[in-house]
């Protein structure tokens, strides 16, 4: 494998692709976290996905492994395991590989395809969760403040999503550290969502793909 696109690529951003030995290397170090299938994970300089896509493989195998023998819950779990990860990535054909290559592995694991709805909402879904901007001003590649989707799993078909702003997260550390002035506060009392919308279907994401926004909670 090249691990380079190129040397003006190097010059101008640095960018290097760290080769497959080592992503299973560096993950073998937090194991357990990449096989739970909630856990959340964001690589901040996600290139083309190369640990992205090693993470989303060990949350399926979990999910294999726990819902093999539903095939509801192994689809909504497999969505929930897809939800779960995270990218900010500053070049174009990147975050286009990113993506793409992120939804074949969900595709081929649970044989689905663009007439899917299961397709379309994950497609959505990572149009949302991998983001095209610049990790350091935390800003996308349009000037705005980034923002992620927070997605749970209510159970019975049904996911919760709730939004917050990076630049407003990464500020977690400082609030809790001892001694500072909101170390008494309870996260929640500072971190709220931007926005919270009501609980969706699978169908509900799909057509939001297509245009068809859900209305914000109340």
């Amino acid at each position: 494998m090249n691990y380079v696109k190129s040397k003006q690529r190097v010059a101008d951003h640095g960018e290097v692709f760290t080769p497959a030995w080592m992503v299973e290397a560096m993950l073998d170090l937090v194991k357990g976290e990449t096989e739970r299938i909630d856990s959340r994970f964001l690589e901040p300089a996600c290139g083309s996905g190369n640990f992205l896509v090693q993470i989303l493989r060990r949350k399926l195998a979990a999910v294999e492994l726990k819902y093999g023998e539903s095939d509801f819950e192994r689809r909504h779990y497999a969505l929930l395991a897809l939800m779960c990860i995270y990218g900010i990535e500053l070049l174009t054909d990147n975050i286009a590989e990113c993506r793409a290559n992120l939804l074949e592995i969900f595709a081929e694991y649970l044989s689905v395809n663009e007439s899917y709805e299961l397709y379309r909402a994950a497609s959505w879904v990572l149009s949302q969760n991998l983001v095209h901007g610049d990790a350091l001003t935390m800003r996308t590649h349009d000037g705005q403040p980034i923002a992620f989707a927070e997605w749970g799993y209510l159970g019975k078909g049904k996911f919760q999503r709730r939004d917050f702003r990076l630049d407003t997260l990464t500020q977690s550390s400082a609030f809790s550290a001892e001694g500072s002035l909101f170390a008494h506060l309870e996260k929640h009392e500072i971190f709220t969502p931007t926005r919270t919308y009501p609980p969706m279907t699978v169908s509900e994401l799909a057509a939001t793909s297509l245009g068809n926004a859900p209305k914000e909670a109340v």
